[in-house]
């Protein structure tokens, strides 16, 4: 099955040389004239991004081996194109803008929070209850926007199943964990979830979804922690006296690498310092420029990477199932991603004059105003089968890229287009990273989980209803 990938390379050529016989007057040597693009150039990122959401569930073995050439192939659909079109100094003045404005801090902040999460412990094992379970979800949901998602996940998934390892029916739990944990519940800071932390790094004021996502956060988390409790509590009733033997009996929970919370803690603070402290120093590489505070806060990301390393016990990560490869395969899959969005980004940053007239139709009323509807479940349904930062990415160009103008006059439109991409990104196991990742060790643990479909069925009972709910008296 590995050498099946070999036919995707000259295929991907072939499509880099028609992308590159297209005439492309528009690539001025400052930026790129999204009016003029033609809409192939957005083919290579709804490639990576089909990739990324088939690639897990239809053909696995060859994409765990050779997702890297992938996204090689992918992304050297659009370099080679820039390179004939608009030469090699512009196409670098564009990666490098890229590089190191956009995904730089963004994979730093994720390895951070990755780093630091995996190196927190939770040993011990509770009796399951639906007292127990609830405020577990609960707890995770709050960790969420504090460690993000995948930090949250990684902490709390493995006590969660170890709580209910003796019972007949626990498939439901690790379902609202990762609806609750994996999802909704990293809504409420930049570190919850990446869209939040793409958007951060366009502008949005650190504690703006803190204020403007609360209502909508404990209206959704509330009613789908409240179903979860119904379930639960019918379900342990059905079950009766029928308890499997305990493989994991009660013990007392001991939290081990708590130094990584102080270093979390570094994290956030290095954050606030480089949204606040403006000693307006600039260096300028290639026309990109780099202030001095997002260098330092960078830096301190790093030095945190190393500090986790040191400070925390070998055995305290293996307990955690803490390993290189998911992380790795982030990097390596959002480089690939920041790169073939650069001419979406353009395309779109040309509203009604560029090729994706149509999209901005749909999310303009009649009157010219904005359909906050359509923003809401244009990124959600979106982020539900492909990656939710870069759908995030897309909707917030299209609702004009501008921050200030967002969180003011248009703070609807951008709690829409948040709200739909991290809730929504629930609806299925691939709409956002730690779903999937929640879904294995929960099988490695012997967990009888339900196939894509499966989950989607339980999904759309009860999160789309909720959704519904959320949209006429938030969004209307």
């Amino acid at each position: 099955m590995i050498h099946r990938a070999k036919p995707i390379v000259p295929a991907a050529l072939a499509l880099a040389a028609a992308l590159l016989l297209i005439p492309s007057p528009a690539l001025a040597a400052e930026a790129l004239d999204g009016a003029k693009l033609s809409l192939l150039w957005a083919l290579p990122f709804v490639a990576i991004l089909l990739c990324i959401a088939t690639g897990p569930v239809l053909y696995p073995h060859l994409w765990e081996h050779h997702y890297d050439k992938f996204s090689l192939v992918i992304a050297a659909l659009v370099v080679l194109p820039l390179l004939i079109s608009a030469g090699p100094a512009s196409t670098a003045a564009v990666l490098t803008h890229t590089a190191l404005l956009e995904y730089m801090p963004f994979i730093l902040l994720l390895l951070a929070l990755f780093v630091t999460a995996g190196g927190i412990y939770l040993q011990g094992n509770l009796h399951d209850s639906v007292f127990t379970n609830t405020v577990l979800l609960a707890v995770g949901g709050f960790l969420a926007s504090v460690v993000g998602t995948t930090g949250a996940s990684m902490i709390l998934i493995r006590p969660l199943i170890r709580a209910n390892d003796d019972r007949k029916y626990n498939v439901h739990v690790v379902i609202f964990f990762i609806f609750i944990v994996a999802n909704i519940g990293g809504s409420l800071s930049p570190l919850g979830d990446p869209p939040l932390f793409i958007g951060f790094l366009k502008g949005v004021d650190f504690f703006w979804t803190t204020t403007h996502l609360l209502t909508e956060t404990l209206l959704v988390g509330g009613i789908v922690l409240a179903i979860f409790a119904t379930i639960d509590i019918y379900l342990h009733r059905k079950e009766g006296k029928q308890v499997l033997k305990d493989p994991t009996p009660d013990s007392p929970l001991k939290l081990h690498g708590k130094i990584n919370l102080l270093l979390i803690g570094v994290i956030i603070s290095a954050i606030l310092m480089s949204a606040y402290w403006k000693p307006g120093v600039v260096f300028n590489v290639l026309g990109t420029e780099l202030r001095l505070q997002d260098l330092i806060r960078d830096g301190i990301f790093v030095s945190v990477v190393f500090a986790s390393l040191a400070l925390t016990r070998k055995q305290d990560r293996k307990a955690n199932g803490f390993t290189w490869g998911p992380i790795r395969e982030v990097a390596i899959l959002f480089a690939a991603i920041f790169v073939c969005i650069v001419p979406v980004m353009a395309m779109l940053q040309a509203g009604a004059k560029g090729p994706f007239a149509p999209l901005l139709a749909l999310v303009t009323n009649a009157d010219g105003s904005t359909n906050n509807v359509a923003y809401f479940w244009l990124t959600g349904v979106l982020s539900s089968f492909l990656d939710n930062a870069p759908t995030y990415l897309v909707f917030f160009q299209l609702a004009g890229g501008d921050a200030q103008a967002l969180m003011t006059t248009g703070a609807a439109t951008l709690a829409a287009i948040s709200s739909g991409a991290v809730f929504m990104g629930a609806n299925t196991y691939i709409g956002n990273a730690p779903n999937f990742m929640v879904y294995a060790i929960a099988r490695q643990a012997g967990v009888k989980m339900p196939s894509f479909f499966g989950y989607m069925l339980w999904s759309g009972a009860v999160l789309i209803p909720v959704f519904v709910l959320t949209t006429f008296i938030f969004f209307r």
